[in-house]
């Protein structure tokens, strides 16, 4: 979900494989508008839910010095709860090492759908996509808010990023298993939780819809956050469990 400019152009068996393919799934068609206005909607407070977002004076100082820093709208950010305020702000941290949603894979590939008039579908809604974001509890939602903002103050969020990028470009999928060892990410309960929640929990229903296209479509080329293809319920294991022969593509460097 984010990139650097030049990872949007594909390489050759890349470019094949979406050729050759009629449908083009991802987790989200950012370039629908219906999704993107449903994904602004599950993703905002109500104003009659605003007071039940408290975060304290000096976490909402906090975030009020990241907000500038990162130069963001502050009336459109508002909007939200302050962990997706904080998940948000994190996304953004190492647009200055060129590594921006902006040049986002799935935006690249839902473009590159349209323009040749493939068919593009969203594997999840963008309601239950923000339901494993933001569906813990307060306890556990205002620890990662606390810890998300002392990353971003301390100026840990955009080198953590650019590892995983670095892990992503690559193709270091032994490295991208062992995430939980060197991601810091992992050490508390609550981290624990969420990540679990946020990947894990969703590779089910991914899978299950890939499945179902694969048996009602010629050929169809999903793509999903890297993320999603490692541990106990990796999507590729989960897809090898439905029947599939699932095959490793070694990229020329």
């Amino acid at each position: 979900h984010l990139a650097m400019f030049d990872w949007m152009f594909p390489g050759p068996a890349f470019n094949q494989a979406l050729l050759a393919s009629e449908t083009i799934a991802l987790e989200l068609d950012m370039l629908d508008p219906d999704i993107q206005r449903r994904l602004a909607a599950a993703a905002s407070v109500p104003p009659a839910h605003a007071e039940r977002q408290p975060i304290g004076d000096e976490l909402a100082a906090q975030l009020k010095r990241q907000v500038a820093a990162a130069c963001v709208d502050a009336a459109a950010l508002a909007r939200f709860s302050p962990l997706m305020q904080v998940m948000t702000l994190s996304v953004l941290a190492a647009r200055g090492d060129g590594l921006d949603p902006a040049f986002g894979i799935d935006v690249f590939l839902a473009g590159f759908a349209r323009g040749a008039g493939k068919k593009v579908v969203s594997l999840e809604t963008p309601e239950s996509q923000m339901q494993a974001l933001l569906g813990g509890d307060a306890a556990q939602t205002q620890a990662i808010v606390l810890q998300g903002l002392a990353d971003l103050e301390a100026g840990r969020t955009a080198p953590r990023l650019m590892q995983v990028a670095k892990v992503w470009s690559d193709s270091d999928l032994d490295k991208l298993a062992n995430y939980a060892q060197w991601c810091e990410c992992m050490d508390k309960p609550e981290d624990l939780a969420f990540y679990r929640r946020l990947l894990e929990g969703r590779n089910p229903l991914l899978a299950e819809r890939i499945a179902q296209l694969h048996a009602s479509s010629q050929g169809v080329f999903a793509a999903v956050g890297a993320l999603h293809m490692i541990g106990p319920l990796a999507l590729p294991t989960l897809l090898r469990e439905r029947g599939f022969r699932v095959e490793r593509v070694e990229f020329r460097r």
